[in-house]
């Protein structure tokens, strides 16, 4: 079991070529669009949902901002297909990867940060130096004040990784401990098994969570800057 417990992280090859790409361009297909005059209850849901989101997300922001809108409901959107397809057996969660979540994250931060620089530059410029800092403070502050501000796509990044590889570890050991104790003790394996229906339950809403928390954080540096 242990020999394997990294396995699902590894980048799935064919022929030896990896298809990570095949696997992020599939939870597209999960969201299918219609021509039709009345949609079927899972378009309607799927449009629903959208809008519910979109209208919660987007409300803080001014018309430069919203301009954004169809970005992160496409995001959101992904993020939150790729960590629920993840969860099946025997599959690839490319959102485990910290290499795949930096190149959202930086991009996306970029992006908030330029237009605060080219829309909002004494306000972008301000956050450096608080009003009424002490003069001996000011070259620490601004160098504090820059270290977090180039820290927050690695936080994004970070904190998208850690808790979808935290989730799959603790399924994937739960999972080996539960077959190794129904040959000792089918009660013991009986409450594991249970730990391992509700862990997986939390997963689908951690899978959600993550990938709304992701989009809001962009959201609100897209707030902060446009």
């Amino acid at each position: 079991m242990n020999e394997n417990l990294f396995a699902s992280f590894i980048t799935p090859t064919m022929m030896g070529l990896p298809i990570v790409m095949l696997i992020i361009m599939f939870p597209s297909m999960l969201f299918p669009s219609t021509m039709r005059l009345i949609n079927n209850r899972l378009v309607s849901i799927q449009q629903w949902l959208i809008r519910m989101t979109a209208k919660q997300m987007m409300t803080i922001h001014n018309k430069k901002g919203q301009t954004w809108t169809l970005m992160l409901m496409s995001l959101i959107m992904f993020i939150g297909s790729t960590n629920l397809l993840g969860l099946l057996p025997h599959s690839f969660t490319p959102t485990t990867q910290l290499s795949m979540n930096l190149g959202m994250a930086i991009p996306l931060w970029a992006g908030t940060v330029i237009l605060g620089f080219r829309y909002k530059t004494k306000a972008s410029l301000a956050h450096f130096l608080p009003q009424g800092t002490p003069l001996p403070l000011i070259p620490m502050l601004v160098i504090i004040e820059t270290i977090s501000l180039f820290i927050q796509p690695m936080a994004l990044a970070v904190r998208l990784t850690a808790n979808i590889t935290a989730g799959h570890l603790l399924i994937h050991l739960i999972g080996g401990a539960t077959l190794a104790l129904m040959n000792i003790s089918m009660t013991t394996a009986f409450i594991t098994f249970v730990i391992l229906v509700l862990l997986t339950v939390l997963e689908f809403a951690v899978a959600l969570i993550q990938a709304y928390v992701f989009t809001l954080l962009v959201s609100l540096y897209l707030h902060d800057n446009a």
